[in-house]
């Protein structure tokens, strides 16, 4: 076992000294010793319990004869953090988390870890630290949070960003806003919709690094409990069988996700995450494969912000299970190990039930959710959330105007200087140039709350929040701050997008861009001291997965 490198010997008797300094008895010192990582804290709505969760899971390492340790890791509240300075912390938090699991997993010689994370980059950030260390580890989320109630209809975070749109054109008054806001988030948990945590909780369960459940029962019900016992005695097993990440991780099980991925809808961020959680594991994940398996997979669920449907809907109708089944029903997923099993195993005796889940047969599109365009935009590629956009505009010839930063874009919307027919275009906001890659989630937010959203496109070389919706299109490859060719774009200039083609073009003659080219100067990242200085420096494009050199 790992830990018997700092409890087995006389010279190790140092080490023991201090694991009985912790309270630990022979007894339990003799058995494998288990890292229960938890991101609690008291800033998160998805992460208040998670000491409830991770105490759960303690219990079950405990009955299959392990002994568990808790240990910490950070998080950021992306809806928090929005529209501000904080943002910019939000994407390069990731790296963080997985160096320090990894730091603690490593220095402290665990056998398995079991890791308790929530949100938008929580998630992601312990799946690559389990690539990384490749001890044997399970993922147990804190799950979703409910519903909110406003109106007598089921609404959540995202409605209400968009409420700041409507309260601006004044469509919602000062009594009306205020009241939305004390009800739109209910309480603990994931934000409701197929957000990017409730994204990334879903595909960890397709990845096959998560019990069935973990994306979508809620926080709040007693089955969350039980499903953090079961993963605190899942372990067990893995360590015993000395089944790891890498073993499970595999080829496979990433075009599982990026399959299931499209049916559910997620938020374009598991373009993000996806690769930088296979880059750990040694695999390279080439977006022109994520067209290829889009082409082939049915869009099957809308939820919220596609959709009147939220995460606990999706669970009561056999959650992701009976998605996987009912792809499967035309062979679109593969077979593969999974910590309890195999990939089949789990979907045997799955079914859909209720209007949540779509048939195979009856799709809301035959393609998948999440399209990334290529053209002399965006050469690397570009991403958009395709089941998130209106017929209407899924080909558009837009009017280009330009912002250098979220702020300005966001002033000019609310504003009223946007128009009809025009394409919002934000740049300067990527990996390096934010730096830190901004979620543009108040644009298009207002946008939306304002009427917009089907009939003004926004393009940026920042990214979007799983609850943004409409024409938005982000991850541009080159980002400006890298010379890219969205750092040459003018005022007035006409962009031509054309979704279902996977094109995105600047309609400007060659000799004229490379005229702009001469002699211009790329702006520096917005932020220059402290550690997103170096973030700055060593972060690679998002077509990558935004992933450190």
């Amino acid at each position: 076992m790992n830990s018997d490198n700092i409890k087995k010997g006389a010279q190790r008797a140092p080490h023991r000294s201090l694991l009985y300094a912790l309270g630990l008895t022979k007894e339990e010192l003799e058995r494998p010793l288990i890292a229960v990582v938890s991101a609690q804290s008291e800033v998160i709505p998805g992460h208040l319990h998670l000491d409830k969760v991770a105490q759960a899971v303690c219990d079950g390492v405990r009955m299959a004869g392990g002994t568990p340790i808790k240990v910490p890791a950070i998080g950021v509240c992306d809806g928090i953090a929005m529209n501000h300075t904080g943002m910019h912390y939000s994407l390069p938090s990731r790296e963080l988390i997985a160096d320090s699991v990894e730091t603690l997993l490593i220095a402290h010689a665990f056998d398995g870890a079991v890791l308790v994370p929530n949100c938008d980059k929580i998630v992601p950030g312990m799946l690559m630290a389990a690539a990384r260390v490749d001890i044997p580890a399970v993922v147990c989320s804190g799950g979703p949070m409910l519903a909110g109630r406003f109106h007598e209809k089921r609404t959540s975070l995202s409605s209400l960003f968009e409420a700041v749109g409507q309260h601006a054109k004044g469509t919602m008054t000062d009594e009306e806003l205020e009241t939305f806001e004390q009800k739109a988030c209910p309480g603990c948990g994931s934000c409701s919709g197929m957000y990017t945590a409730n994204s990334m909780n879903c595909l960890a369960e397709v990845l096959g690094m998560a019990l069935p459940g973990n994306g979508t029962i809620p926080a709040v019900y007693s089955a969350r409990t039980a499903l953090a016992k079961h993963a605190g005695m899942q372990v067990m097993k893995l360590v015993e069988e000395n089944i790891r990440p890498r073993d499970i991780m595999n080829e496979k099980a990433f075009r599982n996700a990026i399959t299931m991925d499209m049916a559910l809808g997620c938020s374009t961020n598991s373009m993000l995450h996806l690769p930088a959680i296979a880059h750990e594991r040694g695999i390279r994940i080439d977006l022109h494969e994520v067209n290829r398996i889009s082409e082939r997979t049915p869009n099957l669920c809308h939820l919220a912000p596609a959709g009147r449907h939220y995460i606990e809907e999706l669970n009561e109708c056999g959650g992701i299970p009976a998605v996987m089944a009912e792809l499967s029903k035309k062979g679109l997923l593969e077979d593969n190990r999974t910590i309890d099993g195999t990939v089949m195993d789990r979907i045997r005796n799955a079914k859909r039930t209720g209007d949540v889940i779509r048939p195979i047969d009856d799709p809301y599109s035959k393609t998948g959710g999440i399209a990334v365009l290529y053209g002399n935009l965006a050469p690397d590629g570009c991403v958009v959330k395709r089941a998130a956009v209106a017929p209407e505009m899924m080909k558009s010839t837009c009017t280009a105007r330009v912002f250098n930063s979220e702020e300005e874009a966001n002033d000019a919307i609310l504003g009223g200087k946007i128009k009809k027919g025009d394409v919002v275009v934000i740049r300067y906001e990527g990996p390096k140039g934010g730096p830190g890659m901004r979620e543009m989630l108040a644009p298009t937010s207002n946008l939306a709350g304002m009427g917009l959203d089907k009939e003004v496109a926004l393009i940026t070389d920042g990214r979007f929040s799983g609850a943004s919706r409409g024409a938005a299109v982000g991850h541009v490859s080159p980002e400006a701050a890298a010379g890219g060719p969205i750092a040459y774009v003018q005022d007035g200039d006409i962009i031509e997008i054309d979704i279902d083609k996977y094109s995105i073009h600047l309609k400007v003659d060659e000799n004229e861009l490379n005229r702009r080219l001469t002699g211009s100067q790329l702006m520096p990242p917005k932020v220059q001291t402290g550690w997103l200085a170096r973030y700055a420096r060593m972060v690679q494009s998002a077509d990558t997965g935004a992933v450190l050199k």
